[in-house]
């Protein structure tokens, strides 16, 4: 291993403005287009899933541009094929977590069971609505997203030890998906693609298991639409 590499780990400054990268491109921006496209139909749905996506990979662009750091010392690196294999697996076990803790987290709370309803109206629009939905939702939300939530968050936090990075990148994580029904699937979900990222050294593994868990999240929306609200 390069240690080079290892030691010259981005730290809070990445941390806070790729985060604050991604919420001007996912957040923001969005609110802003709120009065000129319906965020809740079918186009407006389709539209924030690849947003989604791009607002990672915007934060993490400016996090890597904040002290110029080589890519490699956020992960993004290659990894074997025994590695993403175990994303596979990963998905598996988020996707069966996902099955117990929902239902109990909407039993014990009166959280919002609707916030996705526009992906479902985007997923359910149509062949090529389903498309974009699809390529937001499968390809660039688990690209941008583990860029930038393990690539950069979790690897920040290391340097506080395995537990602090892996938990506290997957709350922050999960909390910024917001307080509603989604939260205990994404926090299943970034507590196993942190851990991922630690022991591979790599964000890949992470994006199998992000793209497993939304592509079956999509197949679910394009045939039972309802279920999003």
């Amino acid at each position: 291993m390069d240690t080079r590499i290892r030691t010259d780990r981005p730290g809070w400054l990445e941390i806070v403005v790729g985060i604050a990268g991604m919420a001007v491109v996912g957040f923001v921006l969005p609110a802003l287009l709120s009065d000129q496209i319906d965020l809740t139909g079918a186009v407006g749905g389709a539209f924030l899933a690849c947003l989604s996506g791009i607002a990672g990979v915007a934060g993490f662009g400016v996090a890597v541009l904040v002290r110029r750091r080589p890519v490699e010392s956020f992960g993004v690196r290659r990894t074997s094929a025994r590695w993403l294999w175990l994303g596979v697996a990963g998905g598996v076990v988020a996707l069966l977590a996902k099955g117990v803790l929902v239902p109990l987290f909407m039993w014990l709370t009166d959280a919002p069971t609707d916030t996705q309803a526009g992906y479902a109206a985007g997923a359910s629009g149509g062949i090529w609505l389903l498309a974009v939905t699809a390529i937001g939702l499968v390809v660039l939300t688990p690209v941008g997203e583990e860029l930038l939530f393990r690539g950069v968050v979790t690897t920040g936090l290391l340097r506080y030890g395995p537990v602090i990075a892996t938990v506290g990148s997957a709350v922050i994580f999960a909390l910024l998906h917001g307080i509603n029904v989604v939260l205990p699937a994404a926090l299943v979900v970034g507590i196993i693609t942190a851990e991922l990222r630690r022991r591979s050294d790599s964000v890949w593994p992470g994006v199998v298991v992000h793209a497993f868990n939304n592509s079956i999240t999509v197949i679910a929306y394009a045939v039972a639409p309802e279920i999003a609200g």
